[in-house]
């Protein structure tokens, strides 16, 4: 992603980092630009200070800086405007946001077409395998994969993942969620995030999910909706063409990161993972979160869906980047280790439906080897000892 922040900033005045809290985003923009200065508005004597004098707070700041968390002062995008128009150099401020909500609705009325977005998730498979973050991650397992998850304090300093995400969690609910909206029903809120990380992988029926948690079908939506905003789970809308009335309509719902959906549902050591009957769905999960995030961090809009028909046909994924326009990858997800060859089945039957729009084929699976063909498709396994971060790149399969 650091090639991609400073690509964007060499074209944009500004650039804007949003994703989770805790995904990195800080420490990715205060590396990439060490030599600027940084102001955290979470803290209540630099916001004060941004609220009560925006000018003079950016006056301070003559060749630009890094602003955290932008959403704290709304207000301030407007004097940025100001400053921008007058003096549009590239690259001059650099602002990261964790709450959707406000950030896009500050910034479509006063940065659009002045800023440069990106999106980052927690850390993905290449970037815990090279090492810089948590030496040797790359000999872990699937399981330990699943249950960690990506957020990078976890995997830097080596913290208990049950205790860590209990408290992120926690905090979450406690911090962001006031200050989105008015919540009282916090126990309500936490029972209905857990049935939803019951529901990982599946069609997302917000009455069904409204009905379980005791909440109306209008609050469902409300709460779904913000938690894609603050960066919890995200939805997979399904693939439409025309193809009569036959494909679902329904978006499968998935968390930004397998650790903390696994500790929702009650996972609390990776050895339970592996006779978990929802482990199928976590590495489903997993490998979603890897083709986004291959995306997004090469400043890609991930355009991913999945293909299923009311006859039960299904792909878990179409990728529509990384590839000629008007071509599509199709990937098969499984988490066994042996690559069985009825797991190309129902691939290979889309492949036939779609004709030559298919321009890649692939299988992701539990156990190892790259670089594999078996009947055109590519056979990428991210088991142990050899995790990676697959994902379709311009250019012929590697």
């Amino acid at each position: 992603m650091a090639s991609t922040l400073c690509a964007r900033a060499a074209q944009y005045p500004v650039v804007t980092v949003t994703g989770p809290r805790q995904a990195g985003k800080t420490t990715l923009c205060r590396q990439t630009f060490a030599d600027r200065p940084y102001a955290n508005l979470e803290r209540p004597d630099t916001r004060e200070q941004a609220l009560t004098d925006p000018a003079g707070f950016l006056a301070q700041f003559p060749n630009g800086a890094v602003l955290d968390e932008i959403q704290r002062v709304p207000p301030l995008l407007s004097w940025l405007q100001v400053d921008v128009d007058e003096r549009p150099q590239p690259g001059r401020w650099i602002l990261t946001g964790s709450h959707q909500f406000e950030l896009m609705r500050g910034i479509g009325q006063s940065l659009a077409g002045r800023t440069a977005l990106l999106q980052l998730w927690p850390l993905s498979l290449a970037e815990l395998a090279a090492g810089g973050i948590a030496p040797g991650v790359g000999t872990t397992t699937v399981d330990d994969l699943l249950f960690n998850g990506g957020y990078p304090r976890i995997h830097a300093d080596r913290l208990d993942a049950q205790v860590a995400l209990a408290d992120y969690f926690a905090t979450y609910v406690e911090r962001d969620l006031r200050q989105l909206i008015e919540l009282r029903q916090l126990d309500t809120f936490r029972r209905f995030v857990r049935l939803a990380a019951g529901r990982v992988g599946q069609l997302l029926n917000l009455s069904s999910l409204a009905a379980d948690a005791g909440v109306s079908a209008p609050t469902s939506q409300a709460w779904v909706t913000l938690l894609e905003a603050s960066g919890i789970v995200h939805r997979l809308p399904p693939w439409h063409a025309h193809l009569g009335k036959r494909l679902v309509k329904q978006a499968k719902l998935y968390f930004c990161d397998t650790g903390l959906a696994a500790w929702l549902i009650g996972v609390r050591e990776a050895g339970q993972m592996a006779t978990h009957p929802l482990r199928g769905a976590l590495f489903e999960n997993l490998v979603v979160n890897e083709f986004a995030k291959h995306a997004l961090n090469q400043g890609f809009a991930p355009d991913l869906h999945f293909f299923r028909d009311r006859h039960g046909l299904e792909v878990d994924l179409l990728v529509g980047y990384g590839l000629p326009p008007g071509r599509t990858g199709l990937v098969e997800i499984k988490s066994g280790q042996t690559v069985q060859r009825e797991w190309l089945m129902s691939m290979n039957r889309v492949a036939t439906l779609l004709g030559p729009q298919v321009g890649r084929r692939m299988l992701v699976h539990g156990g190892i080897g790259q670089g594999l063909l078996r009947d055109g498709v590519e056979l990428v396994g991210i088991g142990a000892g050899a995790p990676s971060s697959p994902g379709f790149s311009p250019g012929p399969p590697a």
